[in-house]
Formats: C-alpha cells, sequence, structure tokens
C-alpha cells in the first residue's frame, strides 16, 4: 500500500511515523514555506501545479491513499486534494487536532469567519494588538495603529506601518506568554482555531489577565469528507481499505 501523506505540521509528522511503525509505505509531501518544513527529512518538498498536477501524481505513482494532516487553515490545499482524489478514484482522509470551539474560555471569545473580520474586530480596539495568525494572513491587518505579529519564521518583507514582527518559534508556556502580554500592555489577542494543546497558553494567559480574544473559526471542509483527530484512528483507516 501506498500512503501519501500531506504535511507540514508537528502532528504529521507524528502521523508519518505511526504509519511507519505499522509497515505501511508513506510520501510525505510538504508546501515547504518554512526553514523546518524544507529541512524535513525524507520528506517531498513543493506543490504539485493544482488539481491536475496532483492527479497526475496520483495516477503516476500509484497511491492507494492520501491523508491530509496539513494546518487546519489551508483550506485551498485541502479543497485541492478533495478534488484530485474524486477524480482519480483515490481515498481520502482529513487528519486534524481538535479545535478550541469546547475550550473553557470559548464562550468569551468573540469568534470571527475570516481575518477581515478580525482585522475589522482588532480596529476597534484600544491600545495594542497581538496577533498569532502566521505570517501569510498579516496582509489583511494593514491600517492598524498598533500590532505586535509574532510569526514563526519572518522571510524580510516589507513590515506593514504600525506593525512590529516578533520572531519566536512555540510551543510557549504560561509563564512566558504572561510575560509578554504583560510587557507588550497589550489588550487584545486575536488568533485563529489551530486547537490542540502546544500553543493554547496564550489562552489562559489572556483570560487571567482579562484581554478580549478575537478568534477566527476554521474554514469548512468540502462536502463529504472524512475527518478524524486521533492518529490512531488515521493508522485504523488506512489499514481498512473498505472503510
Amino acid at each position: 500500500m501506498q500512503v501519501l501523506l500531506l504535511g507540514g505540521t508537528a502532528d504529521g509528522r507524528r502521523l508519518a511515523a505511526a504509519l511507519e511503525s505499522a509497515g505501511i509505505a508513506v510520501v510525505t509531501s510538504v508546501a515547504g514555506r518554512t526553514a523546518q518544513a524544507r529541512g524535513q527529512a525524507d520528506a517531498r518538498v513543493g506543490g504539485f501545479g493544482g488539481v491536475d498536477g496532483l492527479v497526475d501524481y496520483l495516477r503516476a505513482t500509484g497511491t492507494d491513499a492520501v491523508v491530509d494532516a496539513t494546518h487546519p487553515f489551508a483550506a485551498r490545499m485541502t479543497a485541492n486534494a478533495a478534488e484530485a482524489c474524486a477524480t482519480a478514484g483515490v481515498r481520502l482522509l482529513r487528519f486534524t487536532r481538535p479545535g478550541w470551539a469546547d475550550h473553557r474560555y470559548a464562550g468569551r471569545w468573540r469568534w470571527v469567519p475570516d481575518h477581515g473580520a478580525a482585522a475589522q474586530a482588532a480596529g476597534q480596539a484600544p491600545g495594542r494588538v497581538l496577533l498569532t495568525v502566521g505570517r501569510q494572513p498579516l496582509a489583511a491587518y494593514r491600517g492598524l495603529r498598533d500590532v505586535l505579529a509574532r510569526v514563526a519564521e519572518w522571510q524580510g518583507d516589507p513590515v506593514p506601518e504600525g506593525m512590529r514582527i516578533l520572531e519566536a518559534r512555540g510551543p510557549f508556556g504560561l509563564d512566558a506568554e504572561l510575560a509578554l502580554l504583560g510587557d507588550e500592555e497589550i489588550t487584545m489577542l486575536v488568533s485563529k482555531d489551530s486547537g490542540g494543546v502546544d500553543n493554547a497558553a496564550k489562552l489562559e494567559a489572556a483570560a487571567r489577565l482579562g484581554i478580549p480574544v478575537v478568534m477566527i473559526a476554521r474554514p469548512p471542509l468540502p462536502e463529504g469528507l472524512q475527518q478524524v483527530s486521533s492518529v490512531a484512528d488515521a493508522v485504523a483507516w488506512v489499514g481498512a481499505p473498505n472503510r
């Protein structure tokens, strides 16, 4: 059996290791947008050339199944994978960590559908905004008066006026998050529903300091796409071709 794992996340790396331990041949593909991703050993780096390119790849390699373990907000890749797998007749599973909709503070947050709505909400807040939405969406926040944007890796792009870049890679502990929010006098946190526990300390810190949170909801999945959130369930799905 040949499995294509669309990776680039820590969850994807854990799943790849579990599949290999189960004796399943895995090719991991990463977009390579960060140095960490580009340095991932034994990974295929780079895109496929859209839906048609992915269809060609699946057919040429005789891939039996695809597991999409990309970031929860990699909506375009997930959509492309769904269309390509349907065309090529290849099974597809979405593997992603649970979101924060059930977080104990979720009811306090202002949930918004996209970065445009988040930027609008942040523009109404006084003081300094901390953005933890990654590097790619920062253009949506141009025009905000006082922003600290924390990103895992900055690639030398021009920094929008009114914005400072904090280059730091998590996970971050609660004490560190409390210190950052306090020292920077943050008055609003803007995040996206990435989920997981490794990067959730900022939410606890914001709650303790009474800082409002704007949370961007996850994009909807393509209709009919099966999803699991545990490594064990993903390995079981791959190993059961009739599922």
